[in-house]
């Protein structure tokens, strides 16, 4: 994933502005503006860590310099030094919780779908794992980038990704076979079209209709297999992609990749994964003479 710096600039200072309001007032009180300090990013317990990248840019903003000891996507242990940071205290504990939101909630995020990447390919199967569109309302990037981090699928981003019909999409439109119909008939080619469908018999449907991909909805694991098997029989089977979502945790996660299908979509991953437990922590400190 790429965004141009500027862009990812703007991002962090608003999370940044968001948190510190009207200056910390605590830090204004109690540090001295000649201090100069250094601090270390430290982990808490292993995971994968992801945010470096971001964490480096807002301290590169804040005029803070640093040593990055990790890179995203590296598996780290408890105690392990991540960053080291160095220039004035005062900045330094200002940024102190953004930066660590920033760290703690990706690398969380990483952590839980690599774990997930890694049950299915421990178990032989060949399930890609998709996160879905659940993410912090304003985070959406830092969330499917932890995703893609952890080894998953981004899936959708935005609305305009993709032609995705939903079931009020089916309803109002009269029909999976006039919404896709509708659908083929004015899209771009450049736009694949995926059909969420909640019975076996729809399945079918979607797939004569054209479907791209077809969204296996709420379904059981035995669901899941007899519309497996429908779709071989008619000749379906492996012209379409299958996407299993609704239902569906680490828990039962290999009952779904068993029986076939080609993406398995969480919405845990995102907005329920637990933040990494990640710390700063100031290791030394210095007072500057203040200029005449």
């Amino acid at each position: 994933m790429f965004l141009p710096k500027k862009i990812l600039e703007k991002r962090l200072l608003k999370m940044f502005a968001e948190d510190i309001g009207q200056g910390d007032i605590t830090t204004a009180l109690l540090v001295p503006e000649e201090c100069i300090a250094e601090a270390e990013i430290i982990a808490k317990e292993e995971g994968v860590v992801a945010g470096i990248e971001e964490a480096k840019i807002l301290l590169e903003i804040l005029g803070l310099k640093f040593e990055a000891l990790v890179s995203d996507g590296e598996q780290i242990k408890p105690r392990q030094v991540l960053m080291k940071i160095s220039g004035e205290a005062r900045t330094i504990l200002a940024a102190e919780r953004t930066l660590l939101n920033i760290l703690s909630r990706m690398s969380g995020i990483a952590t839980a779908t690599r774990k997930i990447v890694e049950k299915i390919q421990r178990a032989g199967y060949k399930a890609k794992i998709a996160c879905t569109r659940k993410t912090a309302p304003g985070l959406l990037y830092f969330d499917k980038k932890a995703v893609l981090i952890g080894g998953g699928d981004t899936h959708r981003f935005h609305l305009d990704d993709m032609i995705l019909i939903k079931d009020n999409h089916i309803v109002v439109a009269g029909g999976i076979e006039e919404a896709v119909k509708k659908a083929k008939e004015k899209a771009s080619f450049s736009k694949k079209i995926e059909v969420e469908v909640t019975t076996v018999k729809d399945v079918l449907k979607a797939a004569e209709a054209g479907a791209d991909i077809i969204m296996l909805d709420n379904f059981s694991p035995e669901q899941v297999e007899e519309a497996i098997k429908l779709l071989k029989r008619a000749g379906f089977y492996g012209r379409v992609i299958l996407e299993a979502s609704g239902g569906i945790t680490t828990d039962n996660i290999l009952e779904y990749a068993s029986k076939g299908v080609n993406v398995i979509s969480l919405g845990e991953i995102t907005h329920s994964a637990k933040a990494l437990n990640i710390s700063l922590e100031i290791t030394k400190i210095k007072r500057m003479p203040k200029e005449p």
